[in-house]
């Protein structure tokens, strides 16, 4: 179904210089109601609504967005890459190390995890990338098997 000539997503594509194309404004529909969604994830929901859109295209539109800045890839150990539109905040993640839910972390506080490296090598530091471990409340309130 064709989209009209506005719309936030139609604005905020244009305005990282990329084509309004459909799959791109589903994509981006699709991770405001599935954040940190795979791109199998991101497929099922655009192809909902674009049923001729394929799970390549897809991964062309993400590769697009995270280039442009749109979206963010995150690589949580022993998972697919997610995607999330939340970017530029240099927020953190949780991940259920039992059932794979990832939840957003604002802010890490205190001295553990150390944030501030020992050293940089030169480098200017822009980020820090933290992933905390843990068990959801679903996994944490189940019966231990």
């Amino acid at each position: 179904m064709p989209h009209t000539e506005t719309s936030p997503e139609r604005d905020l594509l244009r305005s990282a210089g990329l084509r309004a194309t459909d799959p791109r404004i589903e994509t981006l529909r699709a991770l405001e109601t599935h954040p940190h969604a795979d791109a199998q994830e991101v497929f099922d929901a655009v192809s909902s609504v674009l049923p001729d859109t394929s799970l390549q295209a897809i991964y062309g539109v993400l590769s697009a967005l995270t280039d442009t800045g749109l979206v963010r890839r995150i690589e949580p150990a022993g998972s697919p890459a997610r995607y999330e539109l939340r970017v530029g905040d240099n927020h953190h993640h949780i991940v259920c190390s039992k059932c794979g839910a990832i939840g957003d972390v604002d802010c890490a506080v205190g001295h553990a995890p150390c944030l501030t490296p020992s050293t940089t090598s030169g480098f200017t530091l822009t980020t820090a990338e933290v992933t905390y471990w843990g068990l959801c409340p679903d996994c944490a309130a189940a019966p231990l098997t």
